[in-house]
């Protein structure tokens, strides 16, 4: 057998136990009396081993086997974990992730566990110090023996392509719920070029048949699983009727499809607009259905790409365990609407952002244990991370219950600094929000190796800025600090609405717009400074666009006011003409040194011209 073509396989699954490990590490520290967590860990670790032996990876299978010694201890309840036993698991954890990596990318030279090693079986040694543990031998195939537990009949799906890896997935998922054995047909068969897909095993599990199934179904590219059943029954069962099946698909061909179905958007609309001048029915009859067929195709890759957000959230527990105890703090951290889905392009850009806000909330956020019992609060400092549907797009929060932000320090930074006038007495959210986000800002009087609250949020507001979003703080001393991160649900394909201002068409995502109105000149007047506009009860800064693109001329008489929001942030845009929505296909940019911080992308319209994507963040 030839490892290397299971490489992708090997990884993507082995990620998967390695997350699983860490939450279960965390549930356990949280309650050590608890026996389904140190299981959970057990099982996780047991099938990374199982899958690096049949890989060939020798260093994953040694530091496996090793942690696989000390929770067998720990899982028969008769040495209760302590402090250090937890920091040596987490440790042991982390470096078997870089191991994992490092092996198939075929970095043998960074392969040195010594420390890890030496370390847990030193502690081995010390639980059981006469009886000599003999050393299991981790399977370099699937095993054959006979033996117990329930009978699961598998058939990999006929389409499927290298079924021999996807026997080796399902059997790793098998062991996440208990002990595999009696795999047939053999290992020489499975690995074959004739291989049917056609196999079975015993699972001894203390889980009922329906868990089995779904677990093994979650495996991908299973066409059947039969639970249960005498010895000698033939075959396994015919393919049920409306089974639903999955594949995974490498991300880049996603994206290439993504890519693919932009550029059907922007001929979809170059074809309505040529139909609509020729005026020939028939022509417009084929507009129409290319438009239906677009869109449906469209829908359905949008939706193949959304996932969910605790793919990225599931790694964060453990990043505020770190810090906490860095800085001798107790948090409890929760996370909630984990269910909530992104594309998968920008959940891949928030993560970084996102540990940024955490380290901050960790660092200057909660206050010390002793500050918090002073101050009439509970030991344990509260961390929120959670995301919530809004319309068309998602909200990630990031909260805490400490100190809040210090206005007076930061007004008094920012005085010095020459960023406020020397009137300027008090700091509202956004202000305060513009002044943090200044780069190299900090009212830090140390800085430390976890975070510092000035450094990092303008990397996170430029960021957020590229993906068409925003951010947004509200603060309360004593109470606590809130971070909103805005995003759109996906960045590819997006309806924005049409603008006009002299001979040049602007965009506007419609996320983004609250509504349009006419500019009366009676509803104008000045605001330190600056042109207002009393918009329901509000005022509201106005942003003329010929302006401050510097068009010469009046424009028309009447025109239109495009009201931006941002959270609860507003502000009108001044345009000469609105000239209707369309969906556009989103190209990034990078924009001219000096220029405005006002776009975020460009497009092509349907007529073949180019245009600008208005950025709403830098709008109110």
């Amino acid at each position: 057998m030839d490892p290397s073509q299971y490489a992708e396989l090997f990884l993507a699954e082995s990620r998967e136990h390695l997350g699983a490990i860490n939450q279960q590490l965390l549930e356990w520290e949280r309650e050590p009396t608890a026996s389904e967590p140190v299981s959970g860990v057990f099982r996780a670790v047991h099938t990374i081993k199982g899958m690096a032996a049949t890989m060939g990876y020798q260093a994953v299978t040694d530091l496996a086997h090793s942690m696989e010694d000390l929770l067998d201890i720990l899982r028969s309840g008769k040495q209760p974990p302590s402090d250090e036993l937890f920091e040596l698991l987490f440790q042991a954890a982390d470096q078997l992730d870089q191991v994992v990596e490092a092996s198939v990318a075929g970095r043998k030279g960074e392969l040195d566990s010594s420390e890890v090693l030496g370390a847990l079986d030193r502690t081995v040694r010390a639980l059981t110090p006469a009886q000599p543990r003999a050393r299991r031998v981790a399977p370099s195939e699937p095993e054959q023996a006979r033996g117990a537990g329930t009978l699961v009949r598998v058939v990999i799906d006929r389409d499927a392509t290298l079924k021999g890896a996807r026997v080796m997935v399902v059997l790793s998922r098998a062991r996440r719920l208990g002990e595999v054995s009696a795999v047939r047909p053999p290992s020489a068969t499975i690995e074959s070029e004739d291989f049917d897909g056609k196999f079975e095993f015993r699972l001894d599990a203390k889980v009922d048949n329906t868990e089995i199934e779904a677990e093994i179904e979650a495996a991908g590219d299973v066409e059947q699983v039969v639970v249960g059943g005498a010895e000698d029954a033939t075959g396994v069962a015919e393919l049920l009727d409306g089974r639903t099946k999955h594949i995974r698909v490498d991300l880049r061909r996603v994206d290439t499809m993504m890519n693919l179905v932009g550029e059907l958007v922007t001929v979809k609309d170059r074809l309505a607009s040529v139909s609509a001048k020729r005026g020939d029915p028939e022509l417009e009859d084929v507009s129409l259905k290319v438009s239906y067929l677009t869109s449906q195709l469209q829908s359905e890759i949008i939706e193949a790409r959304m996932t969910p957000v605790w793919q990225v959230f599931d790694r964060f527990p453990r990043l505020v365990r770190d810090a906490a105890r860095q800085l001798g703090k107790t948090i409890d951290f929760w996370v909630e609407g984990k269910e909530i889905e992104l594309d998968r392009s920008i959940l891949d850009e928030i993560g970084d952002p996102l540990v940024h806000m955490l380290r901050n909330a960790v660092d200057h956020g909660i206050e010390p244990p002793g500050d918090r019992e002073a101050a009439g609060k509970p030991k344990a400092g509260r961390i929120v991370l959670s995301a919530i549907r809004e319309k068309a797009t998602v909200a990630i929060h990031v909260s805490d219950d400490g100190r809040g932000i210090d206005r007076t320090r930061v007004l008094q930074a920012a005085k010095e600094r020459g960023l406020v006038g020397s009137e300027v007495d008090a700091l509202n959210d956004e202000v305060l929000l513009r002044l943090l986000a200044r780069p190299g800002f900090s009212t830090a009087v140390e800085v430390s190796d976890v975070s510092g609250r000035g450094v990092g949020i303008d990397v996170v507001a430029t960021r957020l800025r590229s993906l068409g979003g925003g951010l947004t703080v509200r603060s309360v001393s004593g109470e606590g600090t809130t971070f909103t991160l805005r995003l759109p649900t996906t960045l590819a394909i997006v309806r924005a609405l049409t603008t006009q201002v002299g001979a040049e068409h602007y965009l506007l995502p419609v996320t983004h717009v609250a509504e349009t109105v006419d500019l009366e000149p009676a509803a104008v007047t000045r605001l330190q400074g600056e042109d207002a506009m009393l918009f329901r009860g509000d005022m509201i800064p106005l942003v003329d666009l010929r302006e401050i693109m510097g068009i010469p001329g009046q424009g028309p008489a009447r025109k239109p006011v495009v009201v931006v929001q941002i959270g609860e942030r507003r502000s009108g845009l001044v345009v000469d003409a609105l000239t209707g929505q369309q969906e556009i296909v989103v190209k990034s940019f990078d924009s001219p040194t000096g220029a405005l911080p006002i776009f975020s992308g460009a497009t092509i319209l349907g007529d073949g011209t180019p245009a600008l994507i208005l950025d709403a963040g830098g709008l109110v």
